[in-house]
């Protein structure tokens, strides 16, 4: 059984960055299209990035584009979510996804497509 664990995350200031890892447990995430959710307090939940699992295909979404690099490390079972010039409406609890489908993540990201949660790390910006 699929099973994901989310690390990395922390305070930082404005500006700076951090890279948040997705890694899977009994099963290897090289099938899997991923996709990286974050939630905000009193916000729903936003998809923020997705690959796919073969195309290496992926999206961003527009408020993190050109900042934030989502890859995979195979050889360590994980996918990454680098972080760059991290602004404070960031700040969130980022949930990694995985889903059988490639077609989770296109032009934009389909949650209710991917159905392995992980629990979350909670990445904090601030001065």
């Amino acid at each position: 059984q699929l099973q994901l664990v989310e690390s990395g995350g922390g305070s930082v200031q404005p500006g700076g960055s951090l890279r948040l890892s997705c890694t899977a447990y009994g099963a290897n995430l090289e099938y899997y299209t991923i996709g990286w959710f974050r939630q905000a307090p009193g916000k729903e939940r936003e998809g923020v990035s997705c690959i796919r699992s073969r195309e290496r295909r992926n999206y961003y979404a527009d408020a993190v584009k050109g900042r934030f690099t989502i890859s995979r490390d195979n050889a360590y079972n994980m996918v990454l979510l680098q972080m760059l010039n991290v602004r404070p409406e960031d700040t969130a609890v980022y949930y990694c996804a995985a889903s059988n489908s490639d077609s989770a993540c296109g032009r934009r990201i389909f949650e209710n497509e991917f159905d392995s949660w992980g629990h979350g790390t909670q990445v904090t910006v601030s001065l």
